[in-house]
């Protein structure tokens, strides 16, 4: 068995064979006298003994916990796509559709994307590492949290109409900053809790949804605030600078 030698004085590696154990020679590379270690100064590692129970011939009846890999199946991309599509299309339907665009109708779409997106979004996520949730559980879990994922949504409205808003595009922007600020936080410990992710993962599993729904909603034309609306608001007499019509000139 070959033996593993390393040269003192230019730390160079190389292998002999071991009739050469104990013996000196030149080194191969920077020539100088070298001492070949003998049998008595090799390390021998072993591998660790196995615990637990075993069956009759000293075999281990306790079986390794194998990591299960993340990857999407063929079903799974097509689901998604197929989810993808019907949002983009509903999004466009309502911007045509209707105007405004009905409370009834963002509330749907805000609830029927939660489960997709918090599935998608967890798949993504979750430690392979820690194993995570699975069958059953899983989709009880994932339940509770697209539900506080589509009430952050409904929070903003009562936060908006709650602050003397007639409509949403009357938002102005440091209550927008503000209402989103919100409704992050309340999200992100939404995942939290009922995912049990870190809290930086559950942060960005809460943006993923937040983020699609909001693309989506300007995709279909909603006016969440003032800065994104399109439409200037006009005085009680459509005239500019609120001047008001003097009865007696004609």
């Amino acid at each position: 068995m070959p033996i593993q030698v390393t040269c003192p004085s230019c730390l160079a590696r190389f292998s002999v064979s071991d009739k050469y154990a104990g013996k000196k020679g030149p080194c191969p590379k920077c020539q100088k006298e070298i001492t070949v270690p003998d049998k008595s100064q090799e390390v021998i590692i072993h591998a660790p003994e196995p615990t637990g129970p075993k069956d009759s011939k000293g075999v281990s009846v306790l079986k390794p916990i194998k990591r299960t890999e993340f990857s999407l199946t063929n079903v799974q991309l097509a689901i998604a796509g197929g989810i993808t599509f019907v949002a983009i299309v509903m999004a466009f339907v309502g911007r045509f559709a209707f105007a405004p665009v009905p409370w009834w109708y963002l509330a749907l779409g805000a609830v029927a994307l939660s489960y997709p997106v918090a599935w998608a979004g967890y798949t993504f996520l979750k430690d392979d590492e820690l194993g995570g949730y699975f069958g059953k559980e899983l989709a009880i879990r994932l339940g509770a949290c697209s539900a506080i994922f589509a009430l952050t949504w409904g929070l903003y409205w009562f936060l908006a109409y709650y602050l003397g808003n007639k409509t949403l595009a009357d938002v102005d922007g440091i209550s927008f900053a503000i209402f989103l600020g919100v409704m992050i936080v309340g999200g992100a410990l939404g995942s939290l809790a009922c995912l049990e992710l870190e809290f930086g993962q559950s942060l960005l599993h809460y943006v993923l949804y937040l983020g699609i729904t909001f693309l989506l909603a300007v995709v279909a034309g909603v006016e969440l605030a003032e800065p994104l609306s399109s439409n200037q608001k006009s005085n009680p007499y459509g005239l500019p600078n609120a001047q008001k019509p003097n009865p007696a000139k004609k």
